[in-house]
């Protein structure tokens, strides 16, 4: 499938494996250059190998999301490497601890909070100035049907991915008079490396939680994501789009 851009180039966090791997090198197979950022340095190398290899254009980052500084500093990579930044993809995240919120670890909470809000809220305060001198783009950030719905055993997680819900929408009130788009987008359970440690009856469970019968694939959110940031969506801003196999219509 392809997708028409206005820009040329694009930062993926967390673009190392899964989801976010899906989206660098689909992106890249549609013409952008890729900043390929995450926490995992030979994971990085591996995907902007890959991205070569099938002939696009890409450097590697990395990134701690949780650290401000390193966050700018991937900005910073893709004006220095590509000459501007016009789309970025907050993907980065962890699953964090399971449990009810009166039994969990202080340290857990923090730490899903750094990543997975802390870490788009980062982005966001870097991204959006380079984006707006490079005269407007789009930004996608990973939220989750769990930043739609409740969940008993992931308070961490769910307060982080619904309040990413609720900073891409006022995010994309503030800047889209500027030229700047900015959606969430909302996977449904997905086979990524998060879901590695699974039992097969807790997979069987997961499954079962989709009317479309299976859990979803990488490339297919990665796909929802490049109509976001292309200029098909020239009209969706502060939308949150699930993508999650009939999860949320239930």
């Amino acid at each position: 499938m392809h997708y028409t851009f206005s820009g040329n180039s694009v930062l993926v966090t967390g673009a190392a494996s899964g989801i976010g791997e899906a989206t660098a090198r689909l992106l890249a197979a549609n013409g952008l250059s890729v900043v390929v950022s995450d926490i995992q340095a030979h994971a990085v190398q591996r995907v902007v190998d890959a991205i070569s290899a099938d002939g696009g254009r890409a450097v590697g980052n990395i990134c701690d999301v949780a650290k401000p500084d390193q966050v700018q500093a991937a900005v910073e990579s893709a004006q220095e490497h590509f000459g501007a930044l016009h789309y970025a993809v907050n993907n980065a995240g962890i699953g964090g601890q399971a449990g009810a919120v009166g039994e969990m670890s202080l340290e857990a909470w923090q730490r899903v909070i750094d990543i997975n809000l802390n870490g788009v809220a980062y982005g966001l305060r870097y991204q959006i100035p380079a984006i707006l001198a490079a005269g407007g783009g789009a930004v996608v950030n990973m939220s989750s049907i769990l930043g739609l719905v409740g969940i008993a055993t992931a308070p961490g997680y769910n307060a982080a991915k619904h309040a990413v819900t609720g900073l891409t929408r006022s995010t994309a009130l503030a800047y889209s008079a500027s030229g700047i788009r900015v959606n969430s987008i909302h996977p449904g359970y997905v086979e990524t490396p998060i879901l590695d440690n699974l039992d097969p009856a807790a997979r069987t469970g997961l499954v079962g939680l989709h009317p479309i019968g299976r859990l979803g694939h990488a490339e297919e959110i990665a796909h929802a994501i490049a109509f976001l940031l292309s200029d098909g969506a020239s009209f969706v801003t502060g939308a949150a789009l699930a993508a999650d196999g009939g999860y949320t219509a239930q």
